[in-house]
């Protein structure tokens, strides 16, 4: 099928108003990870009376909506559970009042990530209307728990119900550029052991706190220590203390227990092996004997109770910028908006880790909002942004048939 990009662009624009009222409802209904029942309840809605061809909730709780029949699976993602608001009196407006003014949605997760959902909704209903019949099944997922384990929701449906997409598009914030990639990330804890004594006498114990301070200064020189990918893509890997922890038998006592937290960003060719070798040999060297250095486990239950554990390690991950998927995404950029985008990558995680980091399903970025924006009081998202995406999205399944 060819692309009628004037049609598409018509289509969004008539619709831009809905997306962004569509946004406005879903960030009015609040969904942390593991509570997304309502928010999905209400896309489910919002995809029925757009036209899809198929909606349906999976096993662990993401919602998948269909357009077309073809034999290969494109994939468009939206994460739809958003973090917490944090400190309340840094917000100007509620967080959740969706307020549409200006040329600007506001409230937590306009940006990170669902304005992305709602130009995916508009998106399908384009392409319903068009009557798109080519190579694709165009499916949108709306997905669960990725700000608590980013890629869960992929690896379940990946390897659970063995729906593996063909091509994938994640929607979370890029400003309307196109990313093909981003850095690994691991979580990493290192335990101590020490001897507690009386605190009026600290020689005759052995510190679990001097333990955790020193580890953590070994971890702040390794963190300096960290190289860059070959070609300087995704830039070096990174790691930092993100929690330290002490216990003893009292606060007049010498602490016998002692943790510190890692949150370890892996570059191309870094593997979780490899990161935790480093953690571990760094803290020896700084004199810390006999360090429990391991890679926690998520298994928290989804909302609707389905557990699919698995350890915090979601791997590096890029493709080719001469890629099918990656040029395709440039032709649609260039036919719709008159020039090429700019190609880049993601500081932070996303679900690629799953789909492309562990099961090589090519992936590319393309979202309404700035990555900036993540997490942030005051959260905001443009208009222009989501109608932009709409359109890009509608137009990618016909760009993609022809080089693929």
């Amino acid at each position: 099928m060819s692309l009628n990009a004037q049609k598409v662009l018509e289509k969004a624009a008539a619709y831009r108003d809905a997306t962004a009222q569509n946004l406005s409802k879903i960030i009015k209904v609040p969904a942390l990870s593991g509570t997304e029942k309502d928010r999905i309840a209400l896309l489910k809605k919002l995809c029925e009376e757009a036209g899809f061809d198929e909606v349906k909730v999976d096993g662990l709780g993401n919602l998948l909506a269909r357009v077309g029949s073809g034999p290969k699976k494109l994939v468009f993602d939206a994460h739809i559970d958003t973090v917490d608001t944090g400190d309340r009196s840094q917000w100007k407006l509620d967080p959740f009042s969706g307020l549409v003014k200006d040329g600007l949605v506001h409230g937590r997760g306009s940006s990170d990530q669902l304005g992305g959902a709602a130009s995916m909704i508009t998106a399908g209903r384009i392409l319903s209307e068009l009557k798109y019949s080519g190579r694709f099944s165009v499916w949108f997922s709306f997905t669960v728990m990725e700000e608590d384990c980013d890629g869960l929701c992929w690896k379940y449906l990946i390897e659970k119900e063995g729906f593996k997409p063909d091509f994938f598009v994640s929607t979370e914030p890029t400003s309307c550029r196109l990313y093909r990639g981003h850095r690994g990330r691991m979580e990493i804890e290192a335990r101590f052991k020490g001897v507690s004594c009386h605190g009026s006498a600290p020689e005759r114990g052995k510190s679990a706190a001097y333990m955790a301070a020193k580890a953590a200064l070994a971890i702040e020189k390794l963190n300096t220590e960290l190289k860059s990918d070959d070609d300087g893509f995704l830039g070096k890997g990174t790691i930092t203390v993100s929690k330290v922890e002490v216990h003893g038998p009292s606060l007049c006592a010498v602490p016998d227990e002692g943790m510190i937290y890692m949150d370890r960003r892996l570059t191309w060719g870094e593997t979780m092996e490899l990161a935790v070798e480093q953690v571990r040999a760094a803290i020896a060297a700084a004199g810390v004997e006999n360090a429990e250095v391991s890679v926690p486990n998520y298994d928290k239950p989804s909302w609707k109770g389905t557990v699919h554990a698995q350890e915090l390690y979601f791997p590096t991950w890029k493709i080719p910028a001469d890629s099918p998927l990656v040029q395709s995404g440039v032709e649609a950029h260039t036919a719709l908006f008159g020039a090429a985008p700019t190609v880049d990558k993601w500081t932070f995680s996303t679900n690629g880790v799953a789909v492309c980091g562990r099961h090589k399903v090519p992936s590319i970025g393309f979202g309404p909002g700035d990555e900036a924006q993540a997490h942030a009081p005051n959260e905001i998202t443009r208009v222009d942004d989501l109608e932009k995406c709409a359109a890009f999205y509608a137009a990618l399944p016909y760009l993609l048939e022809s080089r693929t």
